[in-house]
């Protein structure tokens, strides 16, 4: 059985994780397969691909299955991850169209874009009785005018039996000294639709009540409906971004993304450009050179909200996960 550090504890607390009722324990088998395109991850509860070629970083589109209900996720991924950038407008390529970056001035610091122009990443793959993890890495070789490219980019998944969701997280170690730097993922992911014909409502843990899928019929800019910025208000208990999905043109249940240190992120968009764009970025704090930093995920299917936050409390305040010989904890 392997033991997590329960992070929001003072004192180095170790719990187990069981899977099920005492007389069904028997922990079952994670399947991993891999082809030259990407590696595939069973349990008893999920099934998601990661991709080598193409499209990279995450889960891949449509891959994120739900055993229980056939449930999948409907955009390009989850917990896609973009570029390094930093606040205000510059003469470089970062669109000004309103309906895409709306009125937010940022500017690149380093590129490229990892999920549509790293093209190839080399995951490697950590199998134990217990869980299976994939890390993946990329170099930035891309910098803005005046930036130094190399900073490196890591990003951990972790598979266990007897849970409808993924642990994750990213760790960014940059080789630039910048005043406010962050970064920029899908989170969970974009929600691929025409009229609401994939979802039924979506939710925002900033905001009151859910939002009915009909709120994204026309696009909008992410200046203009349900934009979080860090420092406008009370930064929230909990950062969870989910929506859910139909099932047989039925309601489902929901797929959430939850950022274990709500005060990570500095900037969260859901707006509609054609799909629904879940954008979410993180840091946003002086880094100096040589310096790391990155956040921790929940990403996976849920019932309800309820049952959202009480996974989201048992794993709130972590930053990263650590994987050692047959054991991982987040911290």
């Amino acid at each position: 059985m392997w033991r997590i550090l329960r992070p929001a504890l003072t004192l180095s607390v170790l719990y187990s994780l069981s899977t099920g009722p005492a007389s069904a324990r028997e922990e079952p088998r994670l399947r991993v397969m891999q082809t030259d395109n990407y590696v595939q991850v069973d349990s008893d509860f999920l099934q998601a691909r990661v991709t080598k070629k193409g499209y990279v970083s995450g889960t891949a589109a449509g891959s994120f299955l739900d055993k229980k209900t056939g449930a999948r996720d409907v955009g390009f991924g989850l917990h896609i991850m973009d570029f390094l950038l930093a606040p205000g407008w510059r003469d470089d390529d970062y669109s000004r169209d309103r309906k895409v970056h709306g009125d937010l001035p940022k500017h690149y610091v380093e590129g490229p874009q990892i999920c549509t122009q790293a093209k190839e990443l080399k995951p490697d793959v950590i199998e134990s009785k217990d869980f299976v993890a994939i890390r993946l890495r990329y170099r930035f070789h891309k910098p803005g005018a005046g930036f130094k490219p190399g900073s490196t980019w890591e990003q951990t998944l972790v598979f266990q039996p007897g849970v409808r969701y993924v642990l994750s997280s990213e760790r960014i170690t940059s080789v630039n000294e910048v005043d406010d730097l962050f970064y920029r993922i899908d989170m969970p992911g974009h929600i691929k639709h025409k009229g609401g014909d994939t979802f039924t409502q979506l939710y925002l843990s900033y905001l009151d009540k859910p939002i009915p899928a009909s709120a994204f019929e026309k696009d909008f800019g992410p200046d203009e409906k349900y934009l979080y910025q860090r420092g406008k208000g009370k930064v929230p208990r909990r950062m969870i971004r989910a929506y859910q999905v139909r099932v047989d043109g039925k309601p489902g249940p929901w797929l959430a993304g939850m950022t274990l240190d709500a005060s990570e992120v500095s900037e969260a968009w859901c707006h509609q450009r054609g799909y629904v764009c879940f954008i979410e970025e993180l840091h946003g704090k002086k880094v100096k050179a040589g310096e790391s930093f990155g956040a921790a995920y929940v990403v996976g299917w849920f019932e309800d909200i309820k049952e959202m936050e009480k996974v989201y409390d048992r794993y709130a305040g972590a930053h990263t996960i650590e994987v050692g010989e047959g054991t991982f904890r987040l911290k």
